[in-house]
Protein backbone atom coordinates (compact mmCIF):
# COMPACT_ATOMS: atom_id res chain seq x y z
CA UNK A 1 0.00 0.00 0.00
CA UNK A 2 2.83 2.41 0.85
CA UNK A 3 4.34 1.74 -2.56
CA UNK A 4 1.19 3.19 -4.17
CA UNK A 5 0.64 5.99 -1.68
CA UNK A 6 4.15 7.50 -1.76
CA UNK A 7 4.14 8.30 -5.54
CA UNK A 8 0.59 9.68 -5.27
CA UNK A 9 1.57 12.04 -2.43
CA UNK A 10 4.76 13.08 -4.24
CA UNK A 11 2.79 13.79 -7.43
CA UNK A 12 0.19 15.78 -5.49
CA UNK A 13 2.94 17.83 -3.82
CA UNK A 14 4.74 18.46 -7.08
CA UNK A 15 1.59 19.50 -8.94
CA UNK A 16 0.53 21.71 -6.04
CA UNK A 17 3.87 23.53 -6.16
CA UNK A 18 3.76 23.84 -9.96
CA UNK A 19 0.13 24.87 -10.46
CA UNK A 20 -0.52 26.51 -7.10
CA UNK A 21 2.71 28.42 -6.55
CA UNK A 22 5.12 28.52 -9.50
CA UNK A 23 2.58 29.18 -12.29
CA UNK A 24 0.68 31.97 -10.46
CA UNK A 25 3.97 33.65 -9.49
CA UNK A 26 5.23 33.44 -13.08
CA UNK A 27 2.00 34.90 -14.49
CA UNK A 28 2.00 37.68 -11.89
CA UNK A 29 5.60 38.51 -12.74
CA UNK A 30 4.90 38.58 -16.47
CA UNK A 31 1.77 40.67 -15.94
CA UNK A 32 3.60 43.18 -13.76
CA UNK A 33 6.55 43.51 -16.13
CA UNK A 34 4.78 43.47 -19.50
CA UNK A 35 1.28 44.84 -18.71
CA UNK A 36 1.97 46.99 -15.66
CA UNK A 37 -0.98 49.38 -16.07
CA UNK A 38 -3.56 46.69 -16.78
CA UNK A 39 -2.23 44.36 -14.09
CA UNK A 40 -2.67 47.11 -11.53
CA UNK A 41 -6.25 47.99 -12.50
CA UNK A 42 -5.62 50.71 -15.12
CA UNK A 43 -5.82 53.38 -12.46
CA UNK A 44 -6.26 56.95 -13.70
CA UNK A 45 -4.63 59.83 -11.82
CA UNK A 46 -4.86 63.57 -12.33
CA UNK A 47 -2.24 65.78 -10.68
CA UNK A 48 -1.17 62.84 -8.52
CA UNK A 49 -4.72 62.21 -7.28
CA UNK A 50 -6.47 58.91 -8.04
CA UNK A 51 -9.71 59.60 -9.92
CA UNK A 52 -10.76 56.11 -10.97
CA UNK A 53 -10.08 53.19 -13.26
CA UNK A 54 -10.35 53.17 -17.03
CA UNK A 55 -12.09 49.77 -16.78
CA UNK A 56 -14.75 50.49 -14.12
CA UNK A 57 -17.65 52.90 -14.60
CA UNK A 58 -18.33 55.73 -12.19
CA UNK A 59 -21.39 57.66 -11.16
CA UNK A 60 -21.52 61.19 -12.59
CA UNK A 61 -24.68 63.04 -11.55
CA UNK A 62 -23.99 66.66 -12.50
CA UNK A 63 -25.32 68.03 -15.78
CA UNK A 64 -21.76 69.29 -16.38
CA UNK A 65 -20.65 65.70 -17.03
CA UNK A 66 -21.53 62.87 -19.37
CA UNK A 67 -23.37 60.08 -17.60
CA UNK A 68 -22.45 56.44 -18.07
CA UNK A 69 -24.63 53.37 -18.24
CA UNK A 70 -26.83 52.69 -15.25
CA UNK A 71 -25.25 50.36 -12.72
CA UNK A 72 -27.03 47.20 -11.57
CA UNK A 73 -24.84 46.80 -8.50
CA UNK A 74 -27.49 47.78 -6.00
CA UNK A 75 -27.66 50.86 -3.81
CA UNK A 76 -23.97 51.70 -4.33
CA UNK A 77 -23.52 52.37 -8.08
CA UNK A 78 -20.47 50.80 -9.73
CA UNK A 79 -19.57 48.79 -6.62
CA UNK A 80 -17.16 46.17 -7.96
CA UNK A 81 -17.79 43.95 -4.93
CA UNK A 82 -21.42 43.59 -6.07
CA UNK A 83 -20.77 43.20 -9.77
CA UNK A 84 -23.71 41.58 -11.51
CA UNK A 85 -26.41 42.21 -14.03
CA UNK A 86 -30.05 42.68 -13.16
CA UNK A 87 -30.93 39.27 -14.63
CA UNK A 88 -34.11 40.77 -16.08
CA UNK A 89 -34.96 39.51 -19.55
CA UNK A 90 -36.33 41.52 -22.48
CA UNK A 91 -39.89 40.42 -21.72
CA UNK A 92 -39.65 41.43 -18.04
CA UNK A 93 -42.24 43.98 -16.90
CA UNK A 94 -39.88 45.10 -14.12
CA UNK A 95 -37.18 45.88 -16.68
CA UNK A 96 -39.67 47.73 -18.88
CA UNK A 97 -40.79 49.87 -15.93
CA UNK A 98 -37.20 50.58 -14.88
CA UNK A 99 -36.22 51.60 -18.43
CA UNK A 100 -39.24 53.92 -18.66
CA UNK A 101 -38.35 55.55 -15.32
CA UNK A 102 -34.74 56.04 -16.37
CA UNK A 103 -35.76 57.53 -19.74
CA UNK A 104 -38.21 59.92 -18.03
CA UNK A 105 -35.53 60.98 -15.54
CA UNK A 106 -33.10 61.75 -18.36
CA UNK A 107 -35.58 63.96 -20.21
CA UNK A 108 -33.96 65.30 -23.37
CA UNK A 109 -35.19 65.22 -26.91
CA UNK A 110 -35.76 62.22 -29.13
CA UNK A 111 -35.52 58.56 -28.23
CA UNK A 112 -32.96 57.77 -25.53
CA UNK A 113 -30.17 55.40 -26.66
CA UNK A 114 -30.57 51.99 -25.07
CA UNK A 115 -27.22 52.04 -23.28
CA UNK A 116 -28.28 55.09 -21.24
CA UNK A 117 -31.29 53.30 -19.75
CA UNK A 118 -30.12 49.67 -19.46
CA UNK A 119 -27.37 48.33 -17.22
CA UNK A 120 -24.53 46.28 -18.62
CA UNK A 121 -24.06 42.62 -17.75
CA UNK A 122 -21.47 43.44 -15.07
CA UNK A 123 -23.07 46.67 -13.89
CA UNK A 124 -19.60 48.27 -14.14
CA UNK A 125 -19.30 49.22 -17.83
CA UNK A 126 -17.08 52.33 -18.21
CA UNK A 127 -18.12 52.99 -21.82
CA UNK A 128 -21.16 54.32 -23.63
CA UNK A 129 -21.98 54.28 -27.32
CA UNK A 130 -21.15 57.29 -29.48
CA UNK A 131 -24.93 57.72 -29.85
CA UNK A 132 -25.29 57.81 -26.06
CA UNK A 133 -22.60 60.48 -25.85
CA UNK A 134 -24.10 62.49 -28.73
CA UNK A 135 -27.50 62.41 -27.02
CA UNK A 136 -25.98 64.16 -23.97
CA UNK A 137 -23.96 66.82 -25.82
CA UNK A 138 -26.59 69.58 -25.66
CA UNK A 139 -27.10 69.15 -21.90
CA UNK A 140 -23.36 69.20 -21.14
CA UNK A 141 -22.72 72.17 -23.45
CA UNK A 142 -25.54 74.17 -21.83
CA UNK A 143 -24.40 73.33 -18.29
CA UNK A 144 -20.81 74.38 -19.08
CA UNK A 145 -21.70 77.37 -21.25
CA UNK A 146 -19.69 75.98 -24.16
CA UNK A 147 -20.59 75.73 -27.85
CA UNK A 148 -22.18 72.43 -28.86
CA UNK A 149 -19.62 72.02 -31.66
CA UNK A 150 -16.76 72.06 -29.12
CA UNK A 151 -18.38 69.28 -27.10
CA UNK A 152 -19.19 67.29 -30.26
CA UNK A 153 -15.54 67.57 -31.30
CA UNK A 154 -14.42 66.34 -27.87
CA UNK A 155 -16.76 63.33 -28.14
CA UNK A 156 -15.38 62.55 -31.62
CA UNK A 157 -11.80 62.73 -30.29
CA UNK A 158 -12.64 60.25 -27.51
CA UNK A 159 -14.61 57.79 -29.62
CA UNK A 160 -12.73 54.53 -30.09
CA UNK A 161 -13.55 52.23 -32.97
CA UNK A 162 -13.78 48.47 -33.04
CA UNK A 163 -10.75 46.60 -31.76
CA UNK A 164 -8.63 45.38 -34.68
CA UNK A 165 -11.26 46.93 -36.95
CA UNK A 166 -13.79 44.14 -36.34
CA UNK A 167 -14.22 43.26 -32.65
CA UNK A 168 -16.72 44.98 -30.37
CA UNK A 169 -18.56 48.20 -30.98
CA UNK A 170 -17.45 51.82 -31.21
CA UNK A 171 -17.40 53.31 -27.71
CA UNK A 172 -16.59 56.32 -25.56
CA UNK A 173 -14.94 55.96 -22.14
CA UNK A 174 -16.99 58.24 -19.86
CA UNK A 175 -14.22 58.90 -17.32
CA UNK A 176 -11.72 59.90 -20.01
CA UNK A 177 -14.29 62.12 -21.73
CA UNK A 178 -15.23 63.84 -18.47
CA UNK A 179 -11.56 64.40 -17.63
CA UNK A 180 -11.11 66.04 -21.03
CA UNK A 181 -14.14 68.22 -20.28
CA UNK A 182 -12.56 69.37 -17.04
CA UNK A 183 -9.38 70.25 -18.94
CA UNK A 184 -11.38 72.65 -21.17
CA UNK A 185 -11.91 76.21 -20.08
CA UNK A 186 -15.53 76.64 -19.04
Amino acid sequence: MLTHLRPAIATLGLLTLLTGVAYPLAMTGIGQSVFTGSANGSMVTVDGKLVGSAFVGQSFQSDRYFHGRPSATGPDPYNAASSSGSNLGPSSKALDEEVRKRAAALGGEGPVPADLVTASASGLDPDISPEGAAWQVARVAAARGLPVKDIEQLVAQHTRGRDFGMLGQPRVNVLELNMALDALKS
